[in-house]
């Protein structure tokens, strides 16, 4: 029987994975969004910085920026489900580029609830439905109080073609 691996090393291959997959979205860095990963969950946040303000009298962050935020959640939330398995297989390479293509994005509709304070955001995305050509997402984002909801949305996305 197959010994399992040190818990260090799991953890190690769950997160350069994470980051292969963000890194591929430059403008994840642009805004600077960071994940959080506890298991297979992932908690998106978007640090504050100035940068991210469209109404400076209240001040707020741009309707535009917390689209974007929820967007690239539930597209980063979708890709992280499709790769897992393969990745807790060890069937993902440590040192090769990842292939992944990303869902591409058919419909995505934000309910802006209140506006967003000049601090960080989170985020997290809940996959509804998932298939092998279309995927629906509800993503919800938070910035002091978990059951204080800024801004949600649903999107619907084109799932990219698998190999196997």
């Amino acid at each position: 029987m197959k010994r399992p691996e040190p818990v260090q090393v799991v953890k190690q291959r769950r997160d350069a994975t994470l980051d292969k997959l963000v890194s591929r979205v430059p403008y994840i860095q642009f805004l600077g969004i960071n994940f959080d990963r506890r298991g297979d969950e992932l908690t998106a946040i978007l640090p504050y910085a100035d940068k991210l303000i469209g109404n400076p009298a209240l001040p707020a962050i741009h309707g535009g920026v917390t689209a974007a935020f929820l967007e690239v959640t539930a597209i980063i939330e979708l890709s992280w489900s499709m790769i897992w398995q393969d990745m807790e297989a060890g069937k993902l390479a440590d040192d090769a580029d990842m292939t992944l293509k990303l869902p591409k994005t058919i419909d995505f509709t934000v309910d802006y609830l209140r506006s967003g304070l000049p601090r960080d955001a989170y985020a997290r995305a809940r996959i509804n439905r998932s298939g092998r050509r279309y995927a629906s997402v509800h993503v919800e984002a938070w910035q002091d109080n978990r059951s204080r909801l800024f801004a949600q949305g649903t999107g619907h996305f084109l799932m990219p073609q698998r190999d196997g």
